[in-house]
C-alpha cells in the first residue's frame, strides 16, 4: 500500500518527484552506471568507437558521482565544476591543444576521486546500514580505479610509455579503458605483468593506490562487520 502511495506520489510531483527518487537511490544509479561502463568498454573497442564514447560515459560517470552532495547549500557547486570539466575537455578535442587536454584530464581526476571521499563519508559515518551504503562504498572502489585509470591514461600521454604494455597489445594506442585496467589490477594488486609501469611517477602513483586498495578493503570490511555485530546485538 506505502509503495503504491509512493508511485501515486511520484506522478503527482512530475519531474520533482522522479527527482527525489533519484536522490534516495543516487549511489544505486551510480554503482550500476560505473558497471555498465566497464561492460560496454570492451565493445566499444572492438567496433572502433573506443576513445571518444568512453568519454562520454566517463562524463555521465562524474557527473553522476558529483550529485550525491548532502549540503543543500553546496549541492550544485561540484555538478557546476564537472559541467565546467566536460566542456574543458570537448574544447580540447576541437581544438587539439594537447596541453588543455591533459589539464582537462587531471581536473575529471581530482573531481573523481573527490567523489570517492564523499561516497566514503556516507557510507562509514551512519550507524544503519541500508542498501544504499553499501552501494556507496561499493561505488567508492569502483570510482577510485576508474578515474586513478584515467590518471594513467593522461599520463601516458604526456610521457608515453609511462605505462609500459607487454605481449599482444603492446604495439595497440594506449586507451582509457587500458588505463583503467592498469588501474584496478593494481588496486587489486592482481600484478598480471601484462602492464607495469614506465616511469618513477607512475610507480609511485601505483604504489599509493595499491596500499589505498588494501586499506580499503580492510576497514570497510571492519566496518561492516562492526555495525553488523551491533545491530545483531541489539536484536
Amino acid at each position: 500500500m506505502s509503495q503504491q502511495a509512493s508511485i501515486g506520489s511520484v506522478h503527482q510531483d512530475g519531474p520533482l518527484g522522479w527527482w527525489r527518487v533519484y536522490l534516495g537511490h543516487r549511489y544505486a544509479v551510480l554503482f550500476y552506471s560505473l558497471i555498465l561502463t566497464l561492460v560496454v568498454a570492451p565493445i566499444l573497442k572492438a567496433i572502433g568507437l573506443h576513445a571518444n564514447v568512453m568519454q562520454l560515459f566517463l562524463g555521465l560517470n562524474l557527473m553522476a558521482a558529483s550529485v550525491p552532495l548532502e549540503s543543500r547549500k553546496g549541492r550544485w557547486v561540484l555538478p557546476a565544476i564537472v559541467l565546467v570539466a566536460i566542456v574543458l575537455r570537448i574544447v580540447s578535442l576541437q581544438a587539439g591543444h594537447a596541453g588543455l587536454s591533459t589539464l582537462s584530464l587531471w581536473l575529471w581526476t581530482a573531481i573523481g576521486l573527490y567523489a570517492v571521499f564523499i561516497a566514503l563519508r556516507f557510507a562509514l559515518r551512519s550507524l544503519v546500514i541500508t542498501s544504499e551504503h553499501l552501494y556507496a562504498a561499493l561505488s567508492a572502489y569502483l570510482l577510485a580505479g576508474v578515474f586513478m585509470g584515467v590518471l594513467y591514461w593522461s599520463l601516458d600521454q604526456v610521457w608515453p610509455n609511462s605505462v609500459i604494455v607487454n605481449g599482444p597489445g603492446a604495439s595497440e594506442p594506449f586507451l582509457p579503458m587500458e588505463g583503467i585496467y592498469f588501474s584496478f589490477i593494481t588496486l587489486a594488486t592482481v600484478g598480471y605483468g601484462d602492464m607495469v609501469p614506465g616511469n618513477g611517477v607512475v610507480r609511485n602513483l601505483a604504489i599509493v593506490e595499491a596500499i589505498a586498495g588494501q586499506f580499503y578493503l580492510a576497514v570497510m570490511i571492519a566496518r561492516l562487520m562492526s555495525m553488523y555485530m551491533s545491530k545483531a546485538q541489539q536484536h
